[in-house]
């Protein structure tokens, strides 16, 4: 049959099975959802609006990616479901037409020391192969290029059952990784400043040991009494060189005391173990404190930082190293790759060639291989994971975003949407959760969900087209084409802030002067230096206070009022107006239910099947026991505080009997944060991106400092919540405090005082200051990208 017979006799009909191009959700009911249901076009843009809290992200992941996972999990034999993470089915009546969905979201890559954006992406593996079969000298295999492989050797007999009888044989192995012996493959190496860990006038008897919990009261005291290794009442600096080792570096030995069994370990090895395993951001403030300044990080001195062995770096391909090659800024390194040629290699060459390629294509050329995943802003760790997506085969996957313009200059912006299209083109569903109008203008279909935030949202208030978004009269359609004005005046600074000779990273000996007592923003294009300039020269200050977009940490049992420090003067309160112990008043303490150990509801692990949460019968899910509900101030018990929200709370402290200063100042911030509808005892992880970063933000604002820095305050705002925060900045400078702005909104920009732009372009291509000057010189001169863009946005 010809091919013209076969097309002449196809069937214009539908087939069934191309009638599903709809999601379908009804009757979603996660979080603060009620009860929506939305229909949501396949292979198509969908982005979703709302105000931060409104309930987008309790749709898009919490309801329809959530689920989709949990189907595909279910496809696995249980044995295999065992070792993967068990997920309950969303509270909704019905999803339909749901595809494959690959999560791609702003979580910051883990921070282990030995992860790299190399080995992150796979790029590392392909790396090693081509220096394993092209490096001269010959030294092995791919493994022996890995810092995360040591070479060990080894010999022995063993024994071998041949022919009935028991040979005895001497074997010998031997394994050539490329790791750094000196620094285990991190790249840095430990230095401990001994006069932060004891005062060496005084003995341990009298409390020399100025290390954290290290009391000499307590289970310590006894181990070192008790060890017989120095004398208690002699002072430090009179020990022998032995006494001294034994202080700092014996390694675990067993020894009595009492008739106990206990360990001793040197101090050292002790708190290598207890301290430097941690992440820092799980630490208590002062064991941080503690460990900021007794310990200091090196370059280590034998592989200069590059993680790799002697072995390692002396095999090169055309002069070039595999710890240059890594060291390299991505772009470069693809045209490097570029010029390689090899038949045996050929096929690999060309798929880390495209790998690379896909970093420029996607804004991250300025980074190098080298580089610590843990290190990478929330928005360079979410295109960082688009890499592996971008050249997939897969069609008809649903992708989700979360705010994937997240630390984004506009000039970039165009580029992002380029790819989200590009994806969308293969016959892919996207959908994006996002609040920039230069984003949300490539939408093929919106749902706008609200009206308000929290309680107040939870409700699909406009589906449609953009075109139909701006003429809707919701918050998101009402604000979509806001534009803030130049200020007609500007601030003079009460002083300057002198940064000399700066040079972190791809900074090249930057002189500038910041502004004091003005509201200042550093711009500039993604990579430009931004961060380095001012992590490097302005936040380890006196009088500096940073507030960065790391993550905040907490589990169920965190809520506001924890995370804030709210519940200690509320506590106390407590205490003081009943005559008892503020203990009772911690779900977490002494006040706790005992049937659900103050967490209000009951856990039932359920092995491979999604655990089932139930509310605790005994305290009904207030989390308290019964007789501390008991006790009251002004007339409310502590369950019935943490069940008010901010803005509820503020009036109750505020005035009369339950007057309560400490804890006002406190909401007063929630409040100017723009928090006022959160319940205090809300659990931190219900919480969206935005209303964590502003949780942050109202917290370090309790902090004594005359100098505020903020990196992208704007992430997670919605554009009516922008304005509030212009506000905000502006009462902290009005009250006397610096701030400075690191930012790409252009809003920000316009209403800043003074503005440094850094470029003119990412990595080796920036690193200089490109303008200094307020937004209307900016404006005028349109000699920067920053420039032109921001002259199109006030409309000049």
């Amino acid at each position: 049959m010809s091919k013209a017979t076969r097309t002449d006799t196809k069937s214009t009909a539908l087939h069934l099975a191309d009638s599903h191009d709809l999601i379908c959700v009804q009757g979603a009911r996660v979080n603060n959802l009620k009860d929506i249901s939305v229909e949501i076009p396949k292979r198509r843009l969908t982005v979703f609006t709302g105000v931060s809290g409104s309930g987008k992200s309790s749709l898009v992941f919490g309801t329809i990616a959530a689920e989709s996972q949990r189907m595909i999990n279910e496809t696995f034999s249980a044995f295999v479901q065992g070792f993967m993470p068990t997920l309950a089915r969303p509270d909704v009546d019905v999803l339909e037409g749901l595809t494959t969905t690959i999560i791609v979201d702003q979580e910051r890559m883990g921070s282990n020391p030995r992860s790299t954006v190399g080995t992150a992406t796979d790029a590392n593996a392909m790396l090693r192969i081509v220096f394993s079969r092209l490096g001269q000298p010959h030294i092995g295999s791919p493994q022996a290029f890995s810092f995360n492989v040591a070479s060990i050797s080894g010999a022995g007999a063993v024994t071998v059952e041949r022919a009935g009888r028991t040979v005895k044989e001497r074997r010998s192995f031997s394994i050539t990784g490329g790791m750094c012996p000196r620094c285990e493959g991190r790249g840095s190496v430990t230095d401990f400043d001994l006069s932060a860990l004891y005062d060496d006038s005084k003995s341990l008897g009298d409390g020399a040991l100025t290390i954290p919990g290290y009391s000499m009261d307590g289970w310590y005291g006894r181990i070192f009494s008790g060890s017989g290794f120095f004398d208690m009442d002699k002072p430090i600096r009179r020990y022998t060189k032995k006494e001294r080792h034994d202080l700092l570096y014996k390694e675990p030995t067993k020894i009595k005391v009492g008739g106990i069994n206990l360990t001793y370990e040197g101090l050292i090895p002790k708190i290598q173990k207890s301290m430097l395993s941690k992440e820092p951001e799980s630490m208590q403030p002062h064991v941080r404190a503690f460990v900021e300044r007794a310990i200091t990080f090196t370059a280590c001195p034998e592989c200069l930082g590059t993680r790799l062995s002697a072995a390692a770096r002396s095999s090169k391909i055309k002069g070039i190293n595999i710890a240059d090659a890594c060291a390299m800024q991505i772009s470069d390194l693809a045209d490097w790759v570029r010029g390689l040629d090899g038949p045996s290699v050929g096929p690999l060459l060309a798929s880390l060639g495209e790998a690379l390629d896909s970093f420029v294509h996607i804004g991250l050329g300025y980074l190098s291989l080298e580089r610590p995943s843990g290190t990478l802003s929330g928005g360079e760790a979410q295109r960082t994971k688009m890499i592996r997506h971008l050249g997939s085969s897969l069609t008809d996957v649903t992708y989700v975003f979360d705010e994937p313009t997240i630390g984004l200059h506009p000039h970039d912006i165009q580029r992002m949407n380029q790819l989200l299209l590009r994806l969308r083109d293969k016959g892919n569903t996207v959908l994006v959760v996002e609040h920039k109008p230069e984003a949300i203008a490539i939408a093929e279909h919106v749902v706008d969900l609200g009206p308000g935030a929290g309680t107040a949202g939870g409700e699909v208030v406009f589906e449609g087209t953009v075109e139909g978004l701006r003429a809707s009269g919701t918050i998101t359609g009402r604000h979509l084409d806001d534009r803030a004005a130049l200020k007609p005046s500007v601030r003079t600074p009460s002083g300057v802030l002198e940064v000399r000779g700066a040079s972190t990273h791809n900074l090249r000996d930057v002189d500038v002067d910041i502004p004091l007592g003005a509201l200042v923003v550093l711009t500039g294009v993604a990579g430009s230096g931004k961060s380095s300039l001012i992590g490097g020269s302005v936040s380890g200050r006196d009088g500096v206070v940073s507030i960065d977009q790391g993550a905040i940490k907490g589990s169920r049992r965190s809520n506001p009022a924890t995370y804030t420090g709210l519940l200690e003067p509320i506590r106390k309160a407590f205490a003081k107006a009943n005559g008892v112990k503020a203990a009772l008043f911690s779900a977490n303490s002494e006040g706790a239910c005992p049937t659900c150990n103050g967490a209000g509801v009951i856990y039932t692990d359920l092995a491979i099947m999604a655990g089932v949460a139930t509310t605790c019968e005994e305290c009904d899910g207030k989390r308290f026991q019964a007789e501390v509900l008991d006790y009251t101030f002004g007339g409310k018990d502590i369950s019935e505080v943490l069940a008010m929200s901010v803005m509820e709370a503020g009036e109750f402290f505020s005035a009369g009997e339950a007057k309560t200063p400490a804890a006002h100042q406190i909401l007063a911030h929630l409040a100017d944060v723009g928090l006022g509808y959160l319940s205090l005892g809300q659990p931190l992880p219900t919480l969206s991106g935005g209303e964590r970063q502003r949780l942050k933000l109202a917290t370090h604002m309790a902090e004594k400092g005359s100098v505020y820095v903020l990196d992208e305050p704007t992430s997670g705002l919605h554009l009516a919540d922008v304005e509030k925060l212009l506000g905000l900045l502006d009462r902290l400078v009005d009250s006397g405090k610096s701030v400075i702005v690191i930012e790409h909104h252009q809003a920000v920009m316009a209403h800043a005082d003074w503005i440094i732009d850094l470029g003119p372009g990412p990595g080796h291509d920036g690193g200089r200051i490109v303008f200094e000057g307020t937004p209307a010189d900016l404006v005028a001169g349109r000699s920067t990208v920053t420039g032109e863009h921001l002259a199109a946005y006030v409309g000049t």
